[in-house]
């Protein structure tokens, strides 16, 4: 019942989440400390911690598609992306905070990197690239970056004990069917695109 309202105060306030403190240059995993007895391990922390800053570059990327001259169909998938990642960040922040561990805020992606993130120079890439050219170097971008969730989803699975707690394996799950899924829509709007001059 705790978890619940802690991820329903979390759901009615999402501007709390820009406010706090950067964890600038966090070492991902370094301040993991599982209590004897704990339903997680220290898998589920470093997942949970790592995802947050995967789905918050995924957000910065689809907020560039209407200001860089997206095509309706590729705005319409940005923002389903921004609008379903963001809750889910706010509840893998909860979720940390009710097992008192440190819970990286939205900036983290900068300093954070897992599989399927994009360097500095393909952010720059993304973000010069306008009309078609966004379109064809971001959905590639967001297919590799997807890519990248399935795989920290099945390394979680494969580590002794991970993904057994309740919530955390929910959401595993959750994140292998929602993005196996788009990154099939995204494939077929790739190749619907004109051929690249």
């Amino acid at each position: 019942m705790k978890r619940i309202l802690v991820a329903t105060l979390l759901l009615t306030a999402p501007l709390a989440v820009s406010a706090q403190a950067p964890m600038a240059g966090m070492n991902h995993g370094a301040h993991i400390v599982v209590p004897p007895g704990a339903p997680y391990v220290a898998a589920d922390v470093e997942f949970m911690q790592g995802m947050i800053a995967h789905h918050a570059q995924a957000i910065v990327m689809s907020r560039m598609a209407e200001a860089n001259g997206a095509n309706a169909r590729l705005l319409k998938l940005a923002n389903k992306i921004d609008q379903s990642q963001m809750p889910e960040i706010l509840q893998m922040q909860g979720w940390l905070r009710y097992y008192k561990q440190e819970a990286p805020d939205t900036s983290s992606w900068r300093t954070m990197k897992m599989d399927g993130m994009l360097d500095d120079q393909q952010m720059k890439e993304l973000e010069a690239a306008k009309g078609v050219e966004f379109d064809r170097v971001f959905l590639n971008y967001m297919i590799m970056h997807h890519e990248g969730a399935l795989k920290m989803v099945k390394d979680l699975f494969a580590a002794p004990r991970a993904g057994q707690e309740v919530d955390v394996g929910i959401f595993a799950n959750d994140v292998v069917t929602a993005q196996t899924a788009e990154i099939g829509v995204m494939r077929q709007m790739l190749a619907a695109l004109p051929p690249k001059k």
